[in-house]
Parts: C-alpha cells; sequence; structure tokens
C-alpha cells in the first residue's frame, strides 16, 4: 500500500481499522480538495463567489461522471447512500405509479442494505406497492434464472426492480447484468445500490442498463455526508422533496460544494489505484482467511466473485457482539455486519436469506480492509484472534 498507509499508526495507542464496509478512513486527496473548496460561496449565486463555487461544483461533477461511465448531467449529488436509494427506489416507482394510474409491483431481494429495504417496505405500506423477493442461492446471490416464474405469477405493471451491485456483509458481487435483462422483459426500470462496488470494482453506469445508481462517498475515502444518484438521462423520476429545484429538480437545496470537490477527488484516486489496490487488499484478505481457518469452529460466509476486502464468517458458540467488544479493547475496529436494534443483537437478515442457522449467524463478525489497511492491521487481528474466540466462547451466547 501507500507510503501514507504504511506510516500512519505509531505509539502504544495505535488502531487498526478493519471496517472499511461501514466506512473508509479520508484519503489524503479527499482532504486536500476539500479544504482547498472549505471558502467556496453558494454556488446558487448569480455573483463572482457563486460562479467560483458553481465551477467547483460542476468540475467535481464531471469528473465523478467520467470515472462511473456517466454524463455529467447524470450525477445528482445527495447527502449519501441512504438518500441516494430511497430516491432511486421511491422515486422510480412513484413516477411508474403515476404514468399508469395504478400501484404496481416491486421487485427486490432479501439480501438489500436495509437503506433498500426500508425504501420497498414504505411503498408497500403507504403506496399499496406488490412486493416480490428474488430467491437467492447459498452464497446470497440472485437466482436470475427463477424470476421469469416468480414474476409471470404476478401480472401487473412492473414500477421498479431493485438489486444491489455488491452485498455490505458478505461482499458477493451480484450478477447484476443479468438482473438487468431480466427487468427489461417486464419494461421495468432498475435502481442499482452501487454503494459497496463504486471505488473497489469497475462500475459502467452507461453500459450497465440501470436506470439510477447509488454511491456514496465515504465507502471510498471520501467524506461522509454526500453521495450521488446516477439518474439516466431519458428516465422519470419523482422527487421525495420540495425546495428550490437543484440537481435537476431531484434533489433541492444548497449543494455541498467542499464535500462534492473531496467526493471526487477520493473517486479519481480510488478509480486510478483501483487494480494495485485490489490486488493488496485481497492479499491481506487472504492471509486473514488462513489465520481464521486455523481455529475450529469457524463458518466462512464470504465467496466468491466478492469484493476484495471482505471477510464475513461466523465463529460457533461466541455471540458476536462478544468479539467485536474484545476485538475494540485491543485496538481492533471490526463489525458483526448485522442489525442492532435498542442494544439486541439481531440475526442478520443476509445470512438468514443463506439459510444460515441462527445459532450460527448470532456468533457473524466481518473483517473488511481497504486502501490504507497494511499488514499489520492483519498482524493485529491474527496476534489476537485465538485469545479472543476463546474468551467470547467463555462468556457464553447470551
Amino acid at each position: 500500500m501507500s507510503s501514507t498507509a504504511q506510516s500512519r499508526r505509531t505509539g502504544p495507542a495505535a488502531r487498526h481499522h478493519l471496517d472499511h464496509a461501514a466506512t473508509s478512513p479520508l484519503r489524503p486527496e479527499a482532504r486536500e480538495a476539500m479544504v482547498a473548496a472549505l471558502g467556496a460561496g453558494n454556488p446558487n449565486a448569480q455573483y463572482a463567489e457563486g460562479r467560483a463555487a458553481r465551477k467547483i461544483l460542476e468540475e467535481a461533477r464531471e469528473s465523478i461522471a467520467a470515472d462511473l461511465g456517466a454524463e455529467p448531467v447524470e450525477v445528482v449529488f445527495v447527502s449519501g447512500g441512504t438518500e441516494a436509494d430511497n430516491l432511486g427506489v421511491r422515486g422510480l416507482y412513484l413516477a411508474g405509479a403515476a404514468r399508469a394510474g395504478a400501484p404496481g409491483t416491486v421487485v427486490s431481494t432479501p439480501v438489500e442494505h436495509d437503506a433498500v429495504r426500508k425504501a420497498v417496505a414504505h411503498l408497500a405500506e403507504h403506496h399499496g406497492a406488490r412486493v416480490l423477493e428474488a430467491p437467492v442461492d447459498a452464497g446470497g446471490r440472485v437466482a436470475v434464472g427463477e424470476l421469469g416464474l416468480l414474476c409471470d405469477a404476478h401480472a401487473g405493471p412492473h414500477h421498479v426492480w431493485t438489486c444491489q451491485w455488491a452485498n455490505n456483509e458478505t461482499g458477493a458481487i451480484q450478477p447484476i447484468g443479468e438482473f438487468i435483462a431480466a427487468a427489461g422483459e417486464h419494461d421495468a426500470p432498475v435502481h442499482v445500490d452501487a454503494v459497496q462496488a463504486v471505488g473497489h470494482v469497475p462500475v459502467d453506469f452507461r453500459g450497465s442498463g440501470a436506470a439510477t445508481l447509488a454511491a456514496s462517498a465515504h465507502k471510498f475515502g471520501g467524506p461522509r455526508g454526500i453521495g450521488a444518484l446516477l439518474v439516466r438521462r431519458a428516465t422519470s423520476l419523482t422527487a421525495l422533496n420540495a425546495g428550490g429545484g437543484q440537481e435537476r429538480g431531484l434533489r433541492s437545496g444548497t449543494p455541498d460544494v467542499a464535500a462534492a470537490a473531496g467526493m471526487a477527488a477520493a473517486l479519481r484516486a480510488a478509480t486510478a489505484a483501483m487494480d494495485e489496490e485490489r490486488r493488496a487488499v485481497a492479499t491481506l484478505r487472504d492471509r486473514l482467511l488462513a489465520g481464521l481457518r486455523d481455529i475450529d469452529g469457524v463458518v466462512l460466509h464470504t465467496s466468491e466473485p466478492a469484493l476484495p476486502g471482505h471477510l464475513h464468517v461466523s465463529v460457533t458458540g461466541a455471540e458476536g457482539d462478544s468479539l467485536i467488544m474484545l476485538l475494540d479493547a485491543a485496538g481492533i475496529s471490526a463489525a458483526t455486519g448485522s442489525a442492532c436494534a435498542a442494544g439486541v443483537n439481531r440475526a442478520s437478515h443476509v445470512l438468514e436469506a443463506m439459510g444460515v442457522d441462527v445459532a450460527v449467524s448470532r456468533g457473524a463478525l466481518r473483517l473488511t480492509l481497504g486502501w490504507n489497511s497494511t499488514g499489520a492491521d492483519v498482524d493485529a487481528v491474527l496476534s489476537v484472534l485465538g485469545d479472543t474466540v476463546a474468551r467470547a466462547r467463555a462468556a457464553g451466547m447470551a
């Protein structure tokens, strides 16, 4: 990895970040671009300061479009992945319902991120949507071949199909091209949640056939609080908030110029270094996996094709919460990957859809690497892993 990554940790308080799937540390290129743009004016203003800010914003838009195979006008800045997913899924459905004058079908999958799952549930509860969930295989990937029979059994207009490009828990890469082709047989526009994929694997919006595609800056080393929804030129999308009509009238509000500049700089750096980073991260992941396989009772949930930095396992006989708290005490940031509400760990809906037993999924541990991960991070985990697992098992299941 880079010299910045190699030298950034010194002293006894050094931490090791293995939760890149949740948020990846800010790249220096992004920080530099943001600092340079922090004094920018309101890009909606007509005077000189506004025009200068608008120039920064549009250059960021052009850069992101170039890196994702889109036209600049197709890049709509939003607050992050959750807003992008909601605007994509709900916006496409509402536009379709308005055209048809009636509710219709949403086709989704049981392994989506909560941003999509809850957007779909909202449509069912408040807009009369009929929801069909595509079957997935044991690796958590859509069984596209079974979609035909599922959809043929439910007649009526299909207002939106939605599928993630890569899973946030296991890193599984979906057959997104096949999914979009299947949607085309029902004249359905497709929203793609590419939040985990952008910056880590090549994404070509123009070539994908998707109607909308979500990205979030902090997943690839950009700032938190900004993302983008790519919206194909000819796509009809209903805005979810009213206001001044910025961002093609789809996302009103004064844009964050500095954050947009940071997002563009991070994506450009991630795109330029993608091949090198993927090789380096995959090598680190494989070392980590080899160490995990030396421990009895570890169940692997990540299978190829997958994102290079994801490693999702279960440690039988241990609670995932115990594992991540013990790792935290050892200076290691990790996650279970499953949902947590009111302090109570819930079994992962992703693992449930994959057919994993609840008792096994409760021991889930997600370790994810990224642009500034080093061998020291892996060494830190491996040095405490055996003891961590033993202590977590001794604590028992809640």
